[in-house]
């Protein structure tokens, strides 16, 4: 309901207005009355309407008297006059104050009802764009946690805009980094025949699982760092030693190397490799950091614990031609992108680029053409697989093998490449699909910030404006599961490794993870898992 007040001096004229404004008809309310501006002023205080019905000539304090301590006082209603006197000056000085109608007595009922339902039309204007601004407000602190992650990102990848590139937009999170110095760690995982055969969704969680390993492993040594993904295999840790961190700061990357091999092999069964790059002492050369962590790891030249694939990057080292693909880790990071949005001219303009600084390299031999054209369709693929794309009704792994085994040159390679990206891209299968795969990566990062609390489909669907059922079979579609199932499975997998550090209690896991009904937790533990809660804390 409206809120309306009525100021003017003819007891008359408050009871014939309260009587003749059809306050039902506009929805709207009678909160107070007052005989002089000053008693209006303290009525007005007290109630807050939305409009104020005032006359100018009163006792004690004048209706612009009134108004203008109104407007000082920060008042925002709207203020309707109606004065018995119509004078230019009058109407010239009310002006000042933002009046929305200025009326000669006497009104009739109809002007009356015009006007207040006019300014009840702009009260309800401007509280539908001040509910629009809030739910923008409201989804930009929503998103802003992935919103920084992506900056994070993009820093670490060297896509940051140049603008972007002072402390000034540093996200507010990130402020300390300003103070620290910076180093990045590279992990790989390994394509083997393990990891070939892990579906959409599986590779998914895994990919979930070796985040929430590689975080915790991490902030034992170095607690404060982020954990940022690149493109299929890779992923990224961006460490910031603190002043008690920096002496023997290569043994501690070391240890944190040897024991992410180790934690994601025992608990994943997953082959990893790992690389660190070198210290910054700024966060805007974060960059270099990662194409050397990634560098190190191609180079296989500085292993830094014989028993484990951990390698450290050295100023002097350089690798021959020949020797291994390198891929820039910007390079990959752009193409996988690219391709994940089905943007058919960037991915055409990069692989050139790409190819054209190859050619400056003296001594590429035709074994070093193809083994880089399995590595670049190797990006391609596996960025194109993580967002639920299989590319086997498209191209077979023997006509590809065939394919690559006929490239000679690097102009051959482009071309093949080209070729590859252009039926890819305005193939039947993959496009229009690239915003549905923006709204299932959304739905899956949500997954995984906030999978202990009461997730639903419906909830999601007001985040990113599609209608549950629609989102469902989107949702179903690129990820080959239902929500349901694949929030069921985050969770288990998390529950999983907080049962097998042995610090928590069964009822206490279950909780964390988002569920009050134990025995309902162990049932479906023992159906994802194979085996009871409490047999994986004994084992």
């Amino acid at each position: 309901m409206w809120k309306i007040a009525i100021i003017d001096d003819e007891r008359q004229v408050l009871k014939g207005m309260k009587r003749a404004i059809p306050w039902d008809d506009l929805g709207a309310e009678w909160v107070g009355e007052a005989l002089n501006g000053e008693d209006g002023l303290e009525m007005i205080r007290n109630t807050h309407p939305d409009i104020v019905i005032t006359d100018l000539y009163m006792p004690v304090m004048s209706g612009l008297d009134m108004m203008e301590q109104l407007r000082k006082d920060g008042f925002q209603g709207k203020i309707i006059i109606f004065s018995g006197y119509s004078d230019f000056e009058h109407a010239r000085q009310a002006l000042r104050f933002q009046v929305s109608d200025y009326v000669s007595k006497p009104v009739s009922l109809p002007t009356l009802q015009s006007i207040l339902t006019k300014v009840i039309q702009e009260l309800e204007a401007e509280e539908e764009k001040r509910v629009r601004q809030w739910e923008l407000e409201f989804k930009m602190t929503l998103y802003e946690p992935f919103v920084e992650k992506e900056w994070v990102r993009s820093a670490a990848v060297g896509t940051l805009d140049h603008a972007y590139k002072d402390s000034t937009h540093l996200p507010p999170s990130y402020l300390y980094w300003e103070e620290r110095k910076h180093v990045t760690v590279g992990i790989e995982l390994i394509r083997d025949e393990r990891a070939r055969c892990l579906s959409v969704s599986d590779w998914n969680l895994f990919r979930f699982a070796v985040s929430n390993i590689a975080c915790e492993v991490a902030r034992k040594l170095f607690p404060d760092m982020e954990y940022t993904e690149l493109h299929s295999t890779r992923a990224l840790l961006i460490i910031h030693p603190g002043p008690g961190h920096l002496e023997h700061l290569e043994d501690r990357l070391e240890e944190l190397g040897i024991k992410l091999n180790e934690s994601i092999g025992g608990y994943l069964k997953l082959v990893t490799r790992i690389g660190i790059g070198g210290v910054k002492d700024t966060w805007m050369k974060l960059s270099d950091s990662t194409e050397e962590a990634f560098r190190a790891m191609d180079q296989r030249a500085l292993r830094t614990a014989s028993a484990h694939e951990v390698y450290m990057y050295r100023e002097n080292s350089s690798s021959e031609p020949g020797d291994v693909a390198l891929f820039p880790v910007k390079f990959s990071y752009k193409l996988a992108t690219a391709m994940k949005a089905s943007q058919e001219d960037d991915a055409h303009q990069l692989v050139l680029d790409y190819i054209t600084e190859m050619k400056k390299q003296e001594g590429i031999s035709q074994g070093y053409v193809q083994m880089l054209g399995s590595e670049l369709w190797g990006i391609i693929t596996y960025s194109l697989y993580e967002s639920g794309l299989v590319l086997d009704d498209l191209f077979t792994n023997d006509q590809i093998a065939k394919e690559i085994s006929s490239l000679i040159v690097p102009d051959q390679l482009a071309g093949w490449l080209m070729d590859k990206i252009t039926r890819i891209c305005s193939s039947r299968q993959w496009k229009g699909s690239s915003k549905h795969r923006q709204v299932v990566d959304f739905m899956t990062s949500y997954i995984h910030e906030h999978y202990a609390d009461e997730l639903t489909l419906a909830e999601l669907s007001d985040k990113v404006f599609i209608s549950r059922n629609h989102l469902s079979i989107i949702f179903k579609n690129i990820t080959g599961e239902t929500f349901n199932n694949y929030l069921t499975r985050v969770r288990i997998e998390k529950a999983r490794e907080l049962l097998m550090e042995r610090n928590m209690l069964v009822y206490e896991v279950a909780e964390r993870v988002g569920y009050k009904n134990i025995p309902y937790f162990s049932t479906l533990f023992k159906k994802i898992t194979g085996m009871n809660p409490t047999e994986l804390i004994k084992n």
